[in-house]
């Protein structure tokens, strides 16, 4: 055996019901997230049919390329979980029943007074080069395989309640032990305000094809996002070579850039804020706002509105309804945003006023219903972050 350092990996979701939409892949997204961070490379993600040659032709395909393999699912007792004897099969081995699995799970059985099921002996099954995993929260162990090159397949229980226990106390210290990752980074910049279309013409085609370091964009429901990644080259290190890329990035898209990472517009609308408080009216959104900008202690007042409602029509001016509510929570700014349905798109107003200054602007939100209430808080987010970078400094 050779200690090969994990550089790179595959993950294969194996399971019918992944392929027909009856149940959601999140294993591989939480898997591939944490090894991103890690430093190893995914290479590709894949849903598998419960079909003994899909499986193991996919295995030796990922074998080829990767140094880890990961599966998860297809380790129960049924015919149709064959995970086990696709490994086998790809390994070239023989499956035999370890006398300590087999004693473990009869007692599992036992213990819960239910009888054993023949069907459950395969549970027991090991190859020559695979380790069983534990899992003390179902009845079928993992398996983690070592090839004679290096290379290492894991099998992991498919439901995430056995899954995630297995993968963060028993595979992940393995892996670390072994050598885990090579120097990268990532950094992901954050934008409104500009669509990914327009990203194109602004990065340039040439960036965004660049293998290293790489320029991805990703349209989100909040945001448009730019993520910056690298591989440590040339006697440089993927951080120096993110923070270059990056450099060259801003001028452009600094106009637009609201947050960084993880952050969304609870964290960008704080910063402006810088210790002020907001009380919020709106209408024809059915609370998205709210629900965008979360229970933060700088929003002190809250308040959705039906459209036809008493207290909306009492205040049928947006910049009226702002100054109502500032007033009425006493904070240092009002936000009003109405939102209404026309002609199959959602027209904005959103009104922000701290007492001394009042603005009104009207956007308009593509597409209407959930989608365009959804995009009707985002741009009163962005307003609202803007005009506080405009007023940098909190009322007399």
């Amino acid at each position: 055996m050779t200690g090969r350092r994990i550089e790179g990996a595959e993950l294969l979701a194996v399971g019918a019901e992944l392929l027909v939409g009856d149940t959601q892949d999140t294993n591989s997204g939480e898997i591939a997230r944490e090894l991103t961070s890690l430093g190893v490379e995914v290479m590709r993600i894949s849903a598998l049919p419960d079909r003994l040659e899909v499986v193991s032709g996919a295995l030796l395909d990922a074998l080829e390329h990767a140094d880890l393999v990961m599966t998860t699912g297809g380790l129960g007792p049924t015919p149709d979980d064959l995970t086990r004897e696709a490994i086998a099969a790809a390994c070239g081995e023989m499956v035999a029943v370890d006398p300590d699995l087999e004693r473990w799970v009869e007692a599992l059985f036992a213990r819960r007074g239910i009888p054993f099921s023949e069907a459950n002996r395969k549970q027991a099954w090991l190859i020559p080069s695979a380790n069983s995993l534990p899992n003390p929260n179902g009845t079928a162990p993992g398996w983690w395989v070592e090839r004679p090159d290096g290379r290492i397949i894991v099998a992991l229980p498919g439901p995430p309640r056995e899954m995630r226990p297995m993968w963060r106390d028993h595979v992940l210290p393995r892996l670390a032990a072994r050598g885990l990752g090579t120097d990268r980074a990532a950094e992901t910049l954050r934008l409104t305000g500009m669509g990914e279309s327009l990203l194109v013409d602004v990065i340039g085609e040439d960036v965004l094809r660049r293998r290293n370091p790489e320029v991805a964009t990703y349209a989100r429901l909040d945001a448009v996002d730019v993520r910056v990644s690298a591989v440590a080259e040339g006697g440089r290190s993927a951080r120096q070579l993110v923070d270059d890329a990056i450099a060259r990035l801003v001028p452009a898209l600094g106009p637009y850039i609201f947050a960084r990472g993880d952050e969304g517009w609870p964290n960008a609308v704080g910063r402006r804020l810088a210790g002020r408080t907001v009380a919020i009216a709106e209408s024809g959104t059915a609370g998205q706002l709210v629900a965008l900008l979360g229970a933060e202690t700088w929003l002190v007042f809250d308040e959705t509105l039906a459209p036809d409602s008493g207290e909306a029509r009492a205040h049928p001016d947006p910049t009226e309804l702002a100054r109502h509510v500032r007033a009425l929570a006493g904070t240092d700014v009002g936000l009003a945003v109405r939102a209404t349905e026309a002609a199959g798109d959602m027209q904005v107003a959103i009104a922000i006023t701290d007492g001394i200054l009042d603005t009104l602007q009207e956007r308009a939100a593509f597409l209407g219903g959930d989608q365009g209430r959804r995009r009707a808080a985002n741009l009163a987010c962005t307003e609202l972050w803007r005009w506080l970078g405009d007023r940098s400094q909190p009322a007399s």
